[in-house]
């Protein structure tokens, strides 16, 4: 279940029992700054990584990474791991919830759970409320995955710095100036540049570090 405030993205897999509620995996887009994202942690492309983290670390958890890795090449369009089941486990199914939220196309929680299906998770979904969606004046369903594309790698964002930029440069220090030190650090161009990096950063490493003993900083726990 995503849940966004106004700092920050969390995602979490939950499951019911008679003694309460079970976290099975949970990621916070405040992690992704490890992966050398530390602005717009609650922007839509956030919350795609936190869902796409979420879903990694789960399937790291359970033994079926390798067997379902998603979808690699992120290109917006409808994807479904269970569509692509052949043999052996079955793919990990999970439920969207997301809780009083309304349900606008294009909100961020939508960005989540694109991101948790991409990362391989079986989660029953359409491309309704996908940015991108829309209808014609006959009715008639259109779905741009280009356009979801460009909003899960941020280009957005790219596109209004570009802009604000080339308008004066106080304006633009004043609103993108974290950014601007953001893309340095990665030693990256672009947002979109960013977001690829660290994608690739998560899937390759989507396990939650150990929490050191504040007694024994050199423990761990187990």
């Amino acid at each position: 279940m995503p849940r966004v405030t106004n700092n920050k993205v969390t995602c979490q897999v939950i499951y019911a029992t008679l003694q309460g509620d079970k976290v099975v995996a949970e990621a916070s887009s405040y992690e992704l700054k490890k992966f050398g994202i530390n602005s717009g942690l609650a922007n839509y492309a956030a919350a795609y990584a936190t869902g796409l983290l979420c879903a990694r670390r789960l399937l790291n958890k359970v033994g079926l990474d390798k067997q379902y890795e998603g979808q690699a090449t992120v290109d917006g369009e409808y994807y479904s791991v269970y569509d692509n089941y052949a043999d052996g486990k079955q793919p990990f199914k999970a439920v969207l919830d997301i809780g009083l939220v309304a349900t606008t196309t294009g909100n961020r929680c939508f960005g989540a759970l694109k991101g948790a299906v991409d990362g391989g998770l079986n989660i029953p979904h359409n491309t309704k409320r996908f940015p991108g969606f829309s209808k014609s004046a006959d009715k008639e369903e259109v779905y741009d995955a280009k356009a979801h594309r460009e909003r899960i790698f941020g280009v957005h964002v790219d596109n209004y710095m570009k802009t604000l930029k080339e308008e004066g440069a106080e304006e633009f220090k004043k609103q993108f100036g974290n950014w601007a030190k953001t893309l340095t650090a990665a030693n990256v161009k672009t947002v979109e540049s960013l977001y690829v990096k660290a994608h690739k950063e998560i899937r390759k490493n989507p396990v939650l570090a150990k929490k050191a003993d504040k007694k024994n900083p050199d423990r761990k726990h187990k």
